[in-house]
């Protein structure tokens, strides 16, 4: 007869990008009394890493505890983003139940399809929360209406379609059963999350089982494994096994164990089932394994993730400028960094190439590579990386890529050049709303490799207004050549220092990467050309002195200030015969061969190939 815990509930918290579930969780801490009345908090307390308070969006799920009338709430913040879906399906795993954010105004987005998609298949049940009722263009009833269609088409079954809906504002900490009758708190979406989420039931008696869904490091015991325990218990100092994805089974003593409450860890003497705890002393066990009981080991399935869509490789610097900057310069380097990310990251896979030196990287898309990188150069590595390339399957003798489904939002004046831009890349159109607000909602489906470097002409096209999002929407048949980089390149054509007369004379060529000043060596990229094919340049002539002084020799030099790339405008326009030098101070395009001569025998013997 299984027994209950009737005092823990274990939940995670989903939702598109930006949809405000960090600063729920933030609303639900201050009001549980995590925080002293005089500590300083930050917004956003469980975006801890400085990438995520830059970028606005949360990268890895986080767990923490509150406490609501004597029942601990275990709460999971997952990403929106649907590059870093590995850690929603992980999350998946600990959790009894499912806290659906959705904003009031933007309505269901894809990500909040996926996310769903994934709890649905788990068979949780679904709380919805309508956030951001105070927005002006707030419609929570059209809202809660495409929320049911979304359940409908999503094939749920009818006591998930039965789901509790809450309205709230997330940022003032008040939510209610009504849009327009908020309570004081957030009292009324607790109470639903206690009552809709079922308890953790489990054997008595029952050897003990717990599985790996995350990884964590302690300065002082090292790694740590971060699940949910199953049945049975454990405790301080325990001898275990550990279930390897191989089948093996390999032994080991538990040195620490510490549970969530608020923003910290507590270290505790023993852990029962349902709790969600961190656990030292495992050796170099990996996510998605079992601790259980040696004597009756009893593994529990491997957690399953979607394969990956899009490879970028990732090579050693061979710039001239090569450790200038970095510490971390070597291929045994960038090996080490790349194995310590397979190991806590699941998504991410890491693939031998024919050269020693370069590595291809598999994963789910650009941003979530792009975070890699970054976290790379901030550790202090350098590196090169070439552009996004999707992964293609053959099926039946027939060669298949990657789609998207992809939704943006665009004022109705730009809908015709969004339209007739997506077309090029062989992106098909599936619905069109107009909701009368001056907006558009646009759907399309677009092969993988149409999107690549799409971002920012996008952006250029409308002003900067556009927003985009897409999911990866399955593999479908290879949609035929797609040219996406109309401009070439300005190539220096050899190494030194920019001047302000040499940019004065090239800016009228096209868009400069580089202001004056800044050392550049040959093959590398220092703007884009205004026409198709790429010109070696010289941007380090300076002005010749002479003896005549007249109006026209001492004309003043006005430049236009330089493009400066982020990293990831930087991989959208990199080209497939160039790479990205990426190191803790600088970004640099250029070219993979960087001799000119070199460079030019090449494009004339693929001419002749043709």
């Amino acid at each position: 007869m299984p027994a209950i815990r009737h005092d823990l509930r274990n939940i995670a918290i989903v939702a598109h990008v930006d949809h405000g579930k960090t600063t729920l969780v933030d609303a639900m801490l201050r009001q549980s009394g995590v925080f002293r009345a005089n500590q300083e908090v930050v917004d956003r307390v469980l975006d801890s890493m400085d990438l995520e308070r830059e970028k606005g969006i949360t990268i890895l799920a986080k767990q923490t505890a509150v406490e609501f009338r004597g029942v601990r709430i275990n709460v999971v913040d997952t990403p929106g983003h649907a590059d870093f879906g590995g850690e929603v399906e992980r999350t998946l795993r600990m959790v009894d139940a499912v806290l659906l954010l959705v904003d009031a105004s933007e309505g269901p987005l894809p990500q909040t399809r996926y996310v769903l998609g994934k709890a649905l298949q788990r068979r949780l049940p679904v709380v919805v929360c309508v956030n951001k009722v105070d927005r002006s263009d707030a419609r929570p009833a059209e809202v809660v209406h495409e929320i049911e269609e979304l359940f409908l088409d999503l094939d749920a079954d009818e006591d998930q379609i039965g789901f509790p809906i809450l309205y709230a504002n997330a940022r003032t900490g008040r939510a209610g059963h009504r849009p327009d009758e908020l309570a004081g708190d957030l009292g009324p979406l607790l109470e639903t999350i206690v009552a809709t989420t079922p308890p953790p039931s489990y054997e008595p008696g029952h050897p003990l089982q717990f599985l790996v869904t995350n990884l964590d490091a302690d300065p002082y015991v090292g790694r740590l494994a971060v699940g949910r325990l199953w049945q049975g218990e454990v405790r301080l100092g325990d001898r275990v096994g550990m279930a390897r994805r191989d089948g093996t089974l390999a032994l080991a003593k538990v040195t620490k164990i510490a549970g969530a409450i608020g923003l910290s860890r507590s270290d505790l003497d023993h852990a029962g089932p349902g709790e969600i705890v961190a656990i030292a002393g495992l050796g170099d066990v990996t996510v998605g394994e079992t601790v259980t009981d040696p004597d009756d080991p009893r593994p529990l399935p491997v957690v399953s993730i979607d394969e990956p869509s899009i490879s970028m490789r990732f090579g050693v610097n061979t710039s001239p400028f090569a450790g200038n900057d970095g510490t971390f310069l070597t291929s045994r380097h960038l090996k080490d960094r790349l194995d310590r990310e397979v190991l806590g990251n699941v998504a991410i896979r890491v693939v031998p190439t024919a050269s020693p030196d370069t590595f291809e990287v598999q994963g789910r898309g650009e941003l979530q590579l792009a975070v890699l990188i970054e976290q790379a150069r901030r550790e202090g590595y350098e590196l090169e990386v070439s552009r996004p390339e999707v992964i293609t399957r053959t099926v039946d003798g027939q060669v298949q890529e990657p789609y998207e489904a992809v939704t943006l939002d665009v004022p109705e004046e730009y809908v015709g050049v969004v339209t007739q831009g997506l077309a090029l890349r062989r992106g098909r159109m599936t619905d069109m709303v107009n909701h009368g607000t001056g907006w558009v909602r646009l759907e399309f489906r677009v092969p993988a490799r149409g999107l690549i470097g799409f971002r920012s002409i996008l952006l250029t096209a409308t002003r900067g207004t556009a927003i985009l999002h897409h999911l990866f929407d399955g593999y479908d048949a290879w949609a035929g050549p797609i040219n996406d980089r109309v401009n070439g390149a300005l190539v220096a054509d050899r190494i030194g220092t920019t001047t302000g007369y040499a940019l004065w004379q090239l800016q009228e060529r096209g868009e400069l990467f580089v202001g004056p000043g800044t050392q550049v060596y040959e093959g590398m990229v220092i703007g884009e050309n205004a026409r198709p094919e790429d010109i070696d340049v010289n941007p380090t002539r300076e002005k010749q002195k002479t003896n005549f002084r007249t109006h026209a020799a001492d004309e003043a030099i006005r430049l236009v200030p330089p493009t400066v790339l982020s990293l990831e405008q930087a991989i959208e326009r990199v080209g497939p015969d160039e790479l990205v030098e990426v190191t803790p101070t600088q970004l640099r395009l250029r070219k993979k061969v960087l001799d000119a001569a070199a460079r030019g025998r090449a494009a004339k013997r693929a001419r002749q190939g043709r």
